[in-house]
């Protein structure tokens, strides 16, 4: 009976609501994550999350106020209210209106005038010169279905640059045959690994087409099943995340599991906190700028991702584990499927290319205050000695933190304070002396990219990263004053540069350390909206690189390259 009594506690908590959906990462999103800072709203997600999972509900009462009140935000319609009574168990889990909620139309621009730019953007790569993409869609929900069709279109006008060159081998050290890498060996990309994430997409210009996040979705209560290219950021990170963001294009993947959940005690209705479990397989796809090898142009994603947020006296402290791994596409087996979910059997970790990361974010809704942490691992293994002599193997980090004020007089602010890690760890260097770098592994030469873009942080492999945002809010719009500090890929400038300068500091000449690539961005960003729903959205970024081409000082190349970059974006809501 008391087990009975828990399931149906359980299940009953896992009530179906109409919320405002909204495009990861878009201005109303990041609007409504601003709220949630101070309680008008609720964050729907744990640490997974995609576009059908970024639904949102504002707490109107006759107290609540905000700078975006009287803006057309939620533009989801009910075309019906009720298909049917609810008389039992199952029809009560099934959504029980007809809803239809219209995308944009949102269209994007972008110029570079010096170099390219840009990242979170989804299938788009901003080159140097004028870049574009076009996203209009629509989903329908009855039934318990949702069906989504929102894809993305791209240009990119690809203008020459000046850029580091490749560093590509004729050498596929995972079969050990020779391979040649044709494009690659013109615009791949230069550090310590053949990973296919190129500098440069060819010397034309090029149209992309992203079917972005259409998908088909059934629910039951929380419970959650889907198929389509719905991309998943993962963790609180704003900028950077570890595990997965959408700063690569989409791709087709399967994922199942639970949403936000709240769990009650039976009998007390104590509240025990809210949990929430999501696993998905994909297949990732190679750029046309890597090698000449048909076979290997599809690998396999398999994913898990398990959250638990405290309740009571730790309201708002929640608590992530987050593990991905890639494999081979044409070697798929159920163990390929399934391995993820087992730490490491037959001694085969090296059998595929592992992350894993583990997400703290910490929510004080009084102070309007955010502080979050993702700590991740890359070739994960749980050798728990050597956990215990150097925690830093392959370890990469990015901690944040978000404070918010909201004014009397409609306005609001928000300081955003992000760093992140990804440096190799210096047992490699020091002790192992093998190359190595987070977003690579031999056993998949494309590193973690999809279509050649990287699938976690937009900054890339080995390097870090600071940001500082100051945006303030208004009734009509919102501008972003920041400042970023970005080192690229330090792994291939302390592994190969530092090593080409050996005979020079036998010699006496100690300038090694002038090889170290740096981007400052000093940007200002706006929106305004013209009307209730039609906005209009704008950056300017100065860029100033030093070093841009990984070489010395005193050669013939200039030791700075200043980027302009200009963004213009129209978007209506229906």
């Amino acid at each position: 009976m008391k087990k009975n009594q828990f399931i149906c506690t359980v299940l009953f908590s896992l009530s179906f609501a109409l919320f405002s959906q909204e495009a990861l990462k878009s201005i109303e999103e990041e609007y409504y994550d601003f709220l949630s800072l101070h309680g008008i709203t609720e964050r729907p997600y744990l640490n997974y999350r995609t576009l059908s999972d970024s639904e949102w509900n504002i707490k109107e009462n006759e107290n609540t106020s905000h700078p975006w009140k009287d803006l057309n935000l939620d533009t989801k319609k009910t075309l019906k209210k009720e298909l049917f009574n609810q008389t039992n168990w199952f029809l009560k889990g099934i959504n029980n209106s007809v809803n239809l909620k219209i995308y944009g139309p949102e269209w994007f621009n972008s110029f570079n005038t010096t170099a390219p730019y840009g990242q979170n953007d989804g299938a788009l790569w901003q080159g140097k010169g004028y870049n574009t993409s076009l996203t209009l869609g629509a989903r329908f929900e009855a039934l318990g279905f949702e069906i989504t069709l929102k894809p993305q279109v791209c240009f990119s006008q690809n203008l020459e640059f000046e850029y580091i060159k490749p560093n590509y081998n004729a050498l596929d050290s995972s079969n050990n045959k020779t391979i040649y890498f044709g494009k690659a060996a013109d615009y791949g990309y230069y550090g310590l690994r053949n990973i296919d994430a190129p500098q440069r997409f060819g010397n034309k210009p090029f149209w992309t087409f992203d079917l972005g996040d259409t998908e088909i979705r059934w629910s039951l209560y929380k419970f959650t099943l889907g198929f389509g290219n719905q991309i998943p950021w993962i963790g609180p990170a704003q900028l950077n995340p570890i595990i997965h963001s959408n700063n690569a294009g989409s791709y087709p993947k399967f994922d199942i599991g639970f949403r936000k959940v709240s769990l009650f005690m039976p009998h007390f209705k104590w509240h025990l906190g809210d949990i929430e479990v999501r696993a998905w397989w994909g297949m990732l796809s190679e750029s046309d700028f890597f090698d000449n090898n048909d076979e290997n142009n599809k690998n396999l994603i398999s994913a898990l991702s398990v959250s638990y947020s405290l309740p009571y006296i730790f309201k708002g402290l929640s608590i992530g584990f987050n593990r991905t791994m890639l494999s081979k596409w044409n070697e798929i087996t159920p163990y390929s499927l399934f391995r993820i979910y087992v730490p490491n059997m037959n001694g085969d970790s090296d059998a595929a290319d592992q992350r894993f990361s583990l997400t703290f974010n910490y929510l004080i809704e009084k102070a309007g205050l955010d502080i979050y942490l993702e700590w991740a691992r890359n070739d994960f293994s749980p050798n728990m000695d050597y956990i215990i002599r150097y925690p830093y193997h392959t370890a990469g980090w990015t901690f944040g933190t978000e404070k918010s004020f909201l004014f009397k007089n409609q306005w609001g602010l928000k300081i955003l304070l992000e760093l992140t890690y990804l440096e190799c760890s210096a047992d490699y260097d020091r002790l192992i002396n093998w190359s190595s770098t987070f977003y690579a592994h031999h056993e998949i030469t494309q590193g973690y990219t999809n279509k050649g873009q990287w699938l976690g942080a937009g900054t890339g492999t080995g390097g870090n990263s600071q940001y500082l945002g100051v945006k303030v809010y208004n009734p009509k719009g919102f501008f972003n004053f920041f400042i970023q500090r970005r080192n690229p890929d330090l792994d291939y400038t302390m592994y190969i540069d530092a090593k080409k300068d050996a005979e020079n500091i036998k010699n006496g000449i100690f300038n090694a350390e002038k090889n170290i690539r740096c981007l400052i961005d000093i940007g200002l960003q706006a929106s305004y909206f013209l009307t209730k729903s039609f906005s209009i959205n704008g950056k300017f970024v100065f860029e100033d690189e030093h070093n841009p081409l990984n070489i010395n000082e005193g050669d013939n190349h200039s030791d700075h390259r200043y980027n302009i970059i200009l963004n213009l974006g129209l978007k209506y809501n229906f």
